[in-house]
Formats: structure tokens, sequence, C-alpha cells
């Protein structure tokens, strides 16, 4: 984009940001009008990078272990685990039908209601990740009799900073996490309050949410669309051959009342979405047009942490090599290592924790 716009200036000065681009004509410097030379002019604009896929991280069972990490100073420690949102929470997050800022009555009587939560945890969320309407929740499970509830509550903010922080950019590849909840066990705040800045506690949350996350089996998860195909009556088989090899699957599949055509409704994943529309083309001789928009989100097959899976290039991988192949190769174009470094994410104490509890780390 940023050399485009070098380029743009450079081979044609009557042309800048502010121009006003109207029925194929453009205002100069002077306020004059010129003619817009579209096919000569428009070609390098600007560059378009490669279609890139997002994806989310999640869990699908709750932390193995009470994850722990201390802050630098050695003066404060924090305990958490993560486990998987009820079905359907996250979406009613991002759709507004339950707010971070309301009233803890309200807030506990939702989630009570709808979710069957305990009503002491159900007013005990501190906050959503990202943002204010992240798919995630961080809850304070914490106990009066062994936790100085005082303390805690002075290092609140910092503590979801570190939250939000590490919800935006999951450990497995940099990406979102979604569906998850993060609870907090226990806590050894220091007393004086030089010990306990946002310096201190933000990064050491990011951190033990990280190693909660990571003990309770993460998965990736990827964008699927829906599709609506439109296409005559022989050219469906071929339509279903389009789709199955794009990982799609048929929900749906009726005549159009009145017409000779028929309408297929279908999932196909975001990420083998791309040429799908010329493709359908191409097999049914231009006859069949189709529609697509996001619908959900879908946990990929297999283990992204899995590494006895051996990524060959330029071959098709089974779906069980599916997930580690799209974290391989997001971490790449993101300029990360290839495998998640695990001693980034736990302290030493924890490490040795882990060794004592015989827990198998990929």
């Amino acid at each position: 984009m940023h050399r485009g716009g070098q380029r743009r200036g450079r081979r044609a000065p009557h042309l800048h940001s502010a121009a006003l681009q109207h029925a194929g004509r453009c205002q100069d410097r002077r306020g004059t009008c010129q003619p817009f030379r579209a096919t000569q002019d428009v070609r390098w604009l600007e560059e378009v990078a490669d279609p890139v896929v997002s994806f989310c991280e999640t869990v699908v069972e709750t932390s193995s272990l009470k994850c722990f990490a201390e802050t630098p100073n050695k003066r404060n420690k924090l305990t958490m685990i993560a486990e998987p949102l009820e079905r359907g929470l996250a979406e009613d997050i991002e759709a507004g039908a339950v707010c971070v800022t309301w009233d803890r009555k309200r807030l506990g009587e939702f989630f009570q209601t709808k979710y069957d939560w305990d009503l002491l945890a159900a007013r005990s969320i501190w906050a959503f990740g990202p943002d204010s309407t992240g798919p995630n929740i961080l809850v304070d499970d914490t106990l009066p009799s062994e936790v100085d509830k005082h303390l805690l509550s002075s290092v609140k903010d910092s503590i979801v900073q570190g939250f939000q922080w590490g919800t935006r950019e999951g450990p497995l590849c940099e990406e979102p996490i979604r569906n998850v909840k993060f609870k907090i066990l226990d806590a050894v705040i220091a007393q004086e309050p030089l010990h306990r800045g946002g310096g201190q506690i933000i990064p050491t949350a990011r951190r033990v949410a990280y190693s909660a996350f990571l003990m309770a089996t993460p998965r990736l998860m990827e964008p699927y669309l829906f599709v609506e195909v439109q296409a005559p009556a022989d050219c469906v088989s071929a339509v279903y051959t389009v789709l199955a090899k794009r990982r799609g699957h048929v929900t749906q599949d009726a005549p159009v009342p009145g017409s000779p055509l028929y309408t297929i409704k279908a999932f196909v994943p975001a990420i083998d979405s791309f040429g799908f529309e010329t493709d359908l083309r191409t097999h049914t001789q231009g006859q069949a047009f189709c529609l697509q928009v996001f619908h959900h989100w879908q946990i990929v097959p297999g283990d992204p942490l899995d590494k006895s899976i051996v990524i060959r290039p330029l071959e098709p991988q089974p779906a069980t090599h599916l997930a580690r192949e799209f974290m391989i190769k997001t971490r790449r174009r993101k300029g990360l290592s290839e495998d998640v470094s695990i001693n980034k994410f736990f302290d030493d104490p924890m490490l040795l924790e882990l060794a004592r509890q015989d827990v198998q780390l990929n």
C-alpha cells in the first residue's frame, strides 16, 4: 500500500489523497477536472497482499492443573485455570445480550437463569476479553478466607489488563482467544503498593492465563461460511463434488418452486473458499451462482501441539493434521518459531510441578 502510494505520487502528480473521484473524472491540485485514466492509472495505485484467514484459539477441557505464576520481584503470585464457556454464551456476549457493565444483581440473574451458573460466580465476573464484548470471561473464584480481597481488588485493573492482553493474542499463534472462561483460584499480593504495580502484575496475569490455557487441551477454531448455490437440476451433482473438495457439507437441497433450479445450502470453511465461485462455474459451465456469508466458528480437527505430525510441503494434509498445519503456517507468516515454547509461559516452579505430576506436554 505504501509503495503503491509512492509510485502514485511519482507517476501522476495531479492525483492526491484527497482527490474527488466522480463519474470517471478527478480533481487535480489546481482545482480543474482531468479525465481519470482507469486502464492506465488504477493498476499501480495499490498493491494487494495475498488473502489471509484469521483463526481463533480455544480450549475443549478444563485445565488439568492449577497453574500459577510469580511476578518478577517474587512478591506476588496468581493461580488460574481455564475451561470452555457454555454453548451459545460467546455469541450472546458478542451480540450484546449481556454486558459486563450491568450491576452485579442483573448480571448474576442473567447467568444463573440462562446458563445455570452459581449465583456467587455470576456476581464475581470481572471482565470480558479481549474487550467489553469479547467472547471470553474472567471470574474471581477466590475465597475470602484464603485471599485478602482488599489487596486483590487493588490489583484488579492490572489483572484485567493482563487477561485482555492475553486473550487478544493467544499462545498458539497470536490469534484471538475465543470461548474460554478463566478463573482466578488464588492470589498472593504484596502489602506494599510499590511491589504490586502494573509492571509486575500485568505480564504475570497474561502468563498465568497462557499456562492455564495450554493445560486445558488447546485447539484452533476456523471461520465457516454459509453458502447458498442455485443451479439447474443436472448440475447438482457437480455442485456436491465442488463442495466435497473444499470440506463443505450440505445442509439442505431442494427445488425452487416454479423454476428448473435447485437450491443447495451448505457450510464451507473460509480458508477453502478462495476460488470457490470460479471452480463452481467451471464445473457447471457457468450455470450455477452462489452467495457466501460468514456464519460461525468451528474447531479445526486435530491437535495443533502434536509434534509427531510431519507437514510435507505442497501435499494435502489429512483432516487430523489440519490444526497443526494451520498453526505452523500462521506462525511462519507472523515471523514466529514453528513450535510453541512452553518455557515462555511456565515459571520454573510450575515446570517442576508438571514434572512431578507426570503431565505430558507436547
